[in-house]
């Protein structure tokens, strides 16, 4: 049976789902973007906070809108109109990871069953922000059962104007044995970025599948040739999914950790700039994706 709990520490918001017979746990901070900050299935921890590693600085499970990544010096143009974000990156030297990742959000609507349990969170821009002065719904849904979850985003533009936009999602995932884990996708193309991340150029590559992480220090981006990518633990399998039609990766290992990132994306760096993903929303239209991600538990015992 499935269980949901409300509860505030610290005067943070939080929601809680589990399943009695412990094959499940999420906790999931509503005054952090809605982010998923543990998941557990069984004794496997597949998403753990880090000490030393604060949300500020990892935007760990953050929900990326209107943009991925990071926007040159803040700045685009979108239907003759220029734009500049708050540049909330260190140093102040670009926007980065959208406008989402610190909006407290609100529990909607609940669903429990035998098989799964379904929580829907809203935020509602009522008066546009600094660069991106539109109003808009934005509902996440997250969906547990006891192999997986599926993480469902939608977007209503409820302005009297268009609006550019990408989608991600910034989870960090856990392994006991960084090096000796291994990523599995099918790509022909990687990002070049210069020394601050932001996007230069694509070029041509071809990935040998699987590839260790090994010692690497990975902040890469990738283009998908499908929506399938697979992360291989000595204790897990998991596999993430997208029903989106534009597949781009991204991988970020934070030195000295045991996690990794692994970013699905709509789009990449300074997208609003370069337009490579970049997705144009109409008044009273919806957009929505889903992210599907499922385990493999190697040993229970673990």
């Amino acid at each position: 049976m499935y269980q949901i709990k409300n509860y505030s520490k610290n005067q943070q918001r939080f929601i809680t789902v589990s399943h009695t017979a412990e094959k499940v746990f999420a906790k999931i901070s509503l005054d952090q973007g809605a982010s998923l900050q543990e998941l557990s299935f069984g004794k496997t921890q597949v998403i753990k906070k880090q000490p030393n590693f604060e949300y500020k600085d990892s935007y760990a499970s953050s929900i990326l809108f209107p943009f991925c990544s990071r926007i040159e010096n803040g700045a685009y143009e979108f239907e003759g109109k220029k734009e500049v974000f708050h540049c909330n990156e260190s140093g102040e030297k670009n926007a980065l990871h959208g406008l989402i990742y610190n909006k407290k959000f609100d529990l909607i609507s609940q669903n429990i069953s035998d098989n799964f349990v379904s929580i829907t969170l809203g935020y509602f821009e009522k008066i546009g922000q600094k660069g991106f002065p539109y109003k808009y719904d934005f509902y996440v849904t997250y969906t547990f059962s006891e192999n997986g979850l599926a993480l469902q985003i939608i977007v209503k533009n409820e302005d009297e104007s268009s609006f550019p936009f990408t989608l991600g999602w910034h989870p960090y995932f856990l392994s006991d044995d960084l090096p000796n884990s291994f990523f599995q996708f099918e790509s022909h193309q990687k990002v070049v970025f210069n020394e601050q991340l932001i996007a230069k150029e694509v070029t041509d590559l071809q990935t040998k599948s699987p590839f260790s992480i090994d010692n690497h220090q990975f902040d890469d981006c990738f283009i998908l040739n499908t929506p399938i990518t697979v992360f291989k633990t000595p204790t897990y399998d998991l596999t993430l999914n997208s029903n989106s039609k534009e597949h781009f990766l991204q991988i970020y290992t934070p030195k000295g950790l045991p996690i990794v990132a692994i970013e699905p994306m709509t789009g990449i760096s300074n997208s609003f700039n370069n337009q490579i993903g970049l997705q144009v929303l109409a008044p009273a239209k919806i957009y929505s994706i889903t992210w599907n991600l499922s385990i493999n538990q190697k040993n229970e015992s673990l």
